[in-house]
């Protein structure tokens, strides 16, 4: 068991937050890593109610937060309230400016949890305070910017450190297993914060085809792309691109949104390629980190295994096997 003040404030058994991924971290993937001593965030990314509310009820009676993407967020007016009245472990927000649902999540008495991908996003993000700040590198699947974790966080460390000491800090981006948990305690973090490495949880809602090819993939096959977010007609902002798998279609499309944009035949090839499991086409929304994954297990055994890892490395135990 590895204790930090991530641990004591949640009351968890592991210092790891699942992330909240849209549409993969449903009701029961976010219940099992609540059960087996992590933080469980149910993805509500998009912001579509019914979703939610049926990945609540599929959580069962097992306490779980939810997280949000922020410019999304404010498109849905009360959805926040409806599921702050559930009483969520926690609300993650990133993308965007925290301020308002900020103080709303702080007025209910919920843990608020804000990703950032920058120093200046912290700033922001300890101005509406946060209780938690995620300094997530470009490693990570799905969104962010372009800072790498290695460096981002120990410098959200050092500013928290004299500007907000109180203020836990979680490291995101490229961790996939113990060696990354050791590597950002050590870099001055409270805990992480995973994906990809639960994208392959036996709970996770993956679309259909996506753990087959990622499962053979290294972090190599990915790329940051907008390609992914125009033919679904998501305005993500500027600044945020979509690390995933590299497919056919991306590679054909990449650095052609204005064409893209405009290409309705593209769209629907991209959309009947999520249904069919069509993996040339559709990408699996996955970090660099896939390339230390081989296998699927159940949430609680990812769970285990990464801090077993850890506690060796952390106590000078470990070593590569040959």
């Amino acid at each position: 068991m590895i204790e930090t003040r991530l641990t004591r404030a949640f009351g968890l058994r592991h210092p790891i937050i699942l992330a909240p991924m849209a549409y993969v971290g449903g009701g029961r993937l976010a219940a099992a890593v609540s059960a087996a001593g992590g933080l469980g965030l149910i993805g509500g990314g998009y912001c579509v109610p019914d979703w939610i509310m049926t990945e609540f009820h599929n959580a069962g009676e097992t306490p779980v937060g939810c997280g949000f993407i922020t410019w999304r967020l404010a498109g849905v007016p009360g959805l926040l309230d409806d599921v702050l009245a559930r009483e969520p472990r926690a609300i993650f927000l990133s993308f965007g400016d925290p301020a308002g649902p900020g103080a709303a999540v702080k007025a209910a008495g919920v843990p608020l949890i804000c990703q950032v991908q920058t120093l200046e996003d912290s700033r922001a993000a300890v101005d509406a305070g946060a209780d938690v700040i995620v300094a997530q590198g470009a490693e990570a699947g799905g969104h962010g910017d372009s800072r790498a974790t290695l460096t981002l966080v120990p410098e959200v460390a050092d500013w928290l450190a004299v500007h907000a000491p109180e203020v836990l800090l979680c490291a995101a981006g490229g961790i996939a297993d113990g060696r990354g948990l050791a590597a950002a305690l050590m870099l001055g973090a409270d805990g992480v914060v995973c994906g990809t490495r639960f994208w392959a949880a036996t709970e996770a809602l993956a679309p259909k085809g996506h753990h087959a090819v990622g499962l053979v993939a290294t972090g190599d096959d990915t790329v940051h792309t907008k390609v992914v977010d125009i033919v679904r007609a998501f305005d993500w902002p500027e600044r945020f691109q979509n690390r995933v798998l590299q497919t056919a279609f991306t590679a054909k499309w990449q650095g052609k949104n204005a064409e893209l944009a405009q290409d309705q035949a593209a769209h629907s090839a991209w959309l009947a390629a999520i249904q069919s499991g069509d993996t040339s086409i559709a990408s699996a929304t996955v970090g660099e980190g896939i390339g230390l994954i081989h296998q699927v297990k159940p949430a609680s055994e990812i769970m285990t295994d990464m801090t077993h890892q850890a506690e060796a490395l952390l106590g000078g135990g470990w070593r590569r096997e040959s």
